[in-house]
């Protein structure tokens, strides 16, 4: 793979530019670029569980999601209607980017109650989504409802047996629908409450990450989840560790039916995730990916909340 923090390091990103062959990799330097010029990264917050599991990336007929990970298993049960009828799966981007939201500002300010302001507009901004055009509100309002609405269950293996927590992301119901204009959509909600046994086991299990790498990857789902997991799993090893394409699609592969479909897909993910974590040192091999112990994304984060 292109090293791009190489390549930015020995020849700037106007030259490095020019001796890349494709878009992507415009782009994925362009990305590193940002994140190696970011003086005081901005602490984002996600939840561990979400390190080894993620929700689906396109829209599911399923009512309950099934993820298996290392150790964790996650269950997102969808909420229903009225008229008891299926609201749906959170999935996508745009969940995953409303979640971190959340789980960010609960850890930043200790607290299970989470201000999102009038602003609509300014909110996502916040969460570096684009604004433009009402699909992308419609999209995120959507999502937020689903969000709302869902239950879910992590079990977690631990000595000698297994820790179920139960529980939904939040308590109160997440509505984002307001009063819209294309100018200024504003919240007909100004504050979300998470679920209490969800914010205690953030508080017990955060994985920093950096906001300005997120907002770089805000339109990739799966960039985000792998972005996450390097996240979680470089910074703790101690020795060089090697993961199988098998374990990367029982954990990365929701979408797709074979192995050699998924690995082009995964390894494009993953050179977008390495270029919003420069320090990352992963190499992609015949049998899977080699994991290289790394500095943390975002390493005066973890002493401030206090992880090692």
């Amino acid at each position: 793979m292109t090293d791009v923090r190489e390549l930015l390091l020995e020849h700037g990103l106007d030259k490095a530019r020019q001796l890349v062959l494709d878009k992507a990799e415009r782009q994925r330097l362009d990305i590193a670029a940002a994140v190696m010029a970011e003086e005081e990264h901005q602490l984002g917050i996600c939840h561990a569980g979400f390190a080894l599991t993620s929700l689906p990336h396109k829209d599911t007929r399923e009512e309950v999601w099934r993820k298996e990970g290392h150790r964790v298993t996650l269950l997102v049960e969808s909420g229903r209607d009225r008229q008891a009828k299926p609201i749906g799966i959170p999935y996508g981007s745009k969940a995953r980017m409303i979640l971190i939201y959340l789980q960010t500002q609960a850890v930043r300010t200790s607290s299970r109650e989470v201000e999102l302001g009038r602003s609509m507009k300014a909110w996502m901004t916040a969460m570096g989504m684009g604004t433009t055009g009402g699909a992308t509100y419609r999209l995120v309002t959507e999502q937020a409802r689903r969000i709302g609405a869902c239950r879910l269950t992590f079990f977690t293996d631990v000595a000698g047996g297994e820790l179920r927590t139960n529980g939904a992301f939040v308590e109160n119901e997440f509505s984002l629908a307001g009063t819209m204009n294309d100018n200024q959509p504003t919240l007909w909600q100004e504050c979300v409450r998470l679920n209490e046994a969800f914010y205690r086991s953030l508080i017990d299990h955060p994985v920093p990450v950096s906001e300005t790498a997120l907002r770089h990857l805000a339109n990739k789902s799966m960039a985000i989840d792998v972005y996450i997991w390097t996240a979680y799993r470089l910074h703790a090893l101690t020795k060089t560790t090697k993961v199988s394409w098998p374990a990367l699609f029982a954990q990365f592969g929701s979408g797709f039916a074979l192995l050699k479909h998924f690995k082009p897909a995964f390894i494009d993910s993953l050179k977008t995730a390495l270029a919003a974590y420069p320090d990352a040192r992963i190499d992609v091999e015949e049998a899977g990916v080699v994991l290289h112990p790394s500095r943390p994304p975002i390493a005066k984060a973890r002493e401030r909340i206090g992880i090692m």
